[in-house]
């Protein structure tokens, strides 16, 4: 390099030595070329690029897709199983028999009024009749004023008995009216009783809020607190209390009408868009504390929707 400077030649390189033997214990792999595999690598981007072939990409909005649809039949199956469930808790309020709870035939405060005063004018008249008699046996009234009076008390008694009482009036005593309010009362505690069966069905129907808010009224809360208690039927002791029992009834239909509306629609959803009707791996999960009872009822909802 030194007698190229000073000539004024250009420097000339010679080919070196040939690279020295790896040794016997080396196991190293050998070195590649990192230049040629770079180079390699390149080439065989810009040809792709040069034939016209599209990159192999991931697609997060297909695979965000894939995953909320996934979430949307779960929600879907869970909404079903919640439907399923009120369905079956709440079913026995389609037994309500309205007549027996309305008590049309309750009798009014205005002839039972009527009855309690021919009642106490027929207890004066006898009374009266047995002082004349009595009056009589002490010699305070003529013998045939008190003959009299024992005649007039044995009609005035024989006409109060209810066999002969039916025969010159239709009207009914005020003692058959006690006990036609009676009769009327216990026949509604029977069928309320039978309503609630051992698990109490107001309690129960007041899930149906969501279909009904008018079940959230508070006047409505005492009868649920009885029911969820299991001591509603008992308690009803007066026409007032089995008449708003009857109005919860009433409006917890509407709400079950709903509720299955709501859920034929949603199980006709999922099968316009193809979701397959069998658990998946979450509600599986569920279907092994619920039971075999589940996936029957949903067979039997889709043959009626059939």
């Amino acid at each position: 390099m030194a007698e190229n400077a000073i000539t004024g030649q250009e420097p000339h390189l010679h080919k070196g030595r040939s690279a020295d033997p790896r040794p016997a214990g080396d196991k190293r792999p050998p070195v590649a070329d990192g230049g040629g595999a770079a180079s390699q690598a390149g080439g065989e981007i810009a040809k792709g690029s040069r034939n016209g072939e599209p990159f192999p990409q991931r697609d997060p909005a297909a695979e965000g897709g894939a995953e909320g649809k996934e979430q949307e039949q779960i929600a879907a199956r869970a909404r079903q199983r919640h439907l399923r469930l009120l369905l079956r808790q709440c079913d026995r309020v389609m037994l309500m028999d309205f007549e027996l709870l309305a008590m049309s035939d309750w009798p009014d405060n205005f002839t039972l009024a009527a009855a309690r005063r021919n009642r106490d004018l027929w207890v004066f008249s006898a009374v009266v009749a047995a002082l004349l008699f009595l009056s009589g046996l002490t010699g305070f009234v003529p013998a045939w004023i008190a003959g009299g009076g024992f005649g007039a008390f044995v009609v005035i008694v024989l006409l109060g008995l209810p066999g002969i009482r039916r025969i010159y009036t239709s009207r009914p005593s005020y003692l058959d009216l006690i006990l036609e309010r009676r009769q009327m009362m216990q026949d509604a505690r029977k069928h309320v009783a039978h309503l609630e069966g051992k698990e109490g069905l107001a309690w129960q129907c007041a899930r149906l809020a969501e279909f009904n808010p008018v079940l959230r009224s508070p006047r409505f809360r005492q009868l649920v607190y009885l029911s969820e208690h299991r001591v509603l039927a008992r308690n009803l002791t007066r026409r007032e209390h089995v008449r708003l029992f009857l109005v919860f009834l009433l409006e917890a239909e509407k709400a079950y009408k709903l509720l299955e509306s709501s859920y034929l629609e949603e199980h006709h959803r999922t099968l316009d868009e193809g979701w397959q009707p069998g658990p998946g791996r979450a509600e599986a999960k569920g279907s092994k504390d619920s039971g075999p009872a589940d996936v029957s009822d949903d067979e039997a909802a889709a043959g009626k929707s059939a």
